[in-house]
């Protein structure tokens, strides 16, 4: 898997929604977060500013999740049910894309994964680090 830049096609499981992204780092911004709903929801999202997503077809199937502080917008599709993005809690000006949504990108390509503290977020004044730790997939 190399460190791709530039921009990507992306779309949700079942076609409904497609849409092209320009990351703001390649795949190198690949991450987890703690908090109560990345936990089940297991995505490894990288980054977009706000202006690098494109939307090719049916962003009006998408339907936005937000719970707790309200702040951050998680969008799926409303067909299958598939995470797409989400606009940032610690950076509103980011979106973070599900790899798994880019053309030719898996979850599994990546090697190890920066776990974000989600569960003692920045925001909520808790002296938590931002960084817990990483997640490393073996070979098998």
């Amino acid at each position: 898997m190399a460190n791709t830049p530039g921009t990507h096609k992306a779309a949700c499981h079942c076609g409904s929604v497609q849409f092209k992204v320009r990351l703001s780092d390649g795949l190198s911004t690949a991450r987890r977060c703690s908090c109560s709903f990345c936990q089940m929801r297991g995505a490894v999202a990288v980054s977009a500013n706000l202006d690098g997503i494109t939307f090719t077809k049916g962003q009006d199937k998408l339907t936005l999740y937000q719970f707790n502080t309200n702040t951050a917008k998680h969008y799926f599709c409303s067909v299958c049910g598939i995470y797409t993005h989400h606009q940032r809690r610690s950076n509103p000006n980011e979106f973070g894309i599900n790899a798994a949504c880019l053309e030719g990108v898996s979850p599994f390509d990546f090697p190890e994964v920066v776990v974000n503290d989600g569960v003692n977020h920045p925001s909520d004044g808790s002296s938590g680090t931002l960084i817990a730790g990483v997640l490393r997939f073996s070979g098998n």
